[in-house]
């Protein structure tokens, strides 16, 4: 997709994706064939529902069919959330993932594992969990020192709500 129209499309779907209190995360285009695939991830601190989505695809589909910026070629329209292993790129994506586990790639080479406990400005404070039976460790990060970072799936970890239920 050329910058100019990633650049339309962005100025054009952004204040819809606002108007619901929605972030506009990313916009791809791809081609399958001789189809196009628009796929437009959005989210939230509160995250997205599947009602919410449609909403904003219909909201969407109208304001892409009043304007010519896909052109004539079909395409096939996807609003979704992110997925769970999206990489953590953005300040509030680290705020959004205060208390899960997360894979960090850090800057002077090596990984991290540990639960995001808080986040301000210039980093994050962490815990480290512990190794064989030992108890977990606080650390300190900062932004700079992290090359990537990702959301680690935990299928056994119990839900804020459930814990304090």
């Amino acid at each position: 997709m050329s910058t100019t129209q990633s650049d339309r499309l962005r100025g054009l779907l952004e204040p819809l994706v606002a108007a619901k209190g929605l972030d506009l995360e990313e916009i791809e285009m791809s081609r399958a064939g001789k189809r196009r695939m628009l796929r437009i991830i959005v989210d939230s601190d509160e995250g997205v529902e599947l009602d919410a989505c449609a909403e904003l695809s219909r909201e969407v589909s109208d304001k892409l069919d009043e304007t010519d910026v896909m052109g004539e070629d079909e395409y096939v329209l996807e609003v979704s959330s992110p997925g769970a292993d999206r990489p953590l790129t953005e300040h509030r994506h680290y705020v959004r993932a205060i208390g899960r586990l997360v894979k960090f790639q850090l800057a002077e080479g090596g990984e991290l594992i540990a639960r995001i406990l808080d986040i301000d400005d210039e980093g994050l404070d962490l815990e480290v969990p512990g190794v064989k039976g030992r108890k977990a460790t606080a650390r300190r990060i900062a932004f700079t020192d992290i090359a990537k970072a990702r959301v680690e799936i935990e299928f056994n970890r119990k839900d804020k709500k459930e814990e304090e239920a």
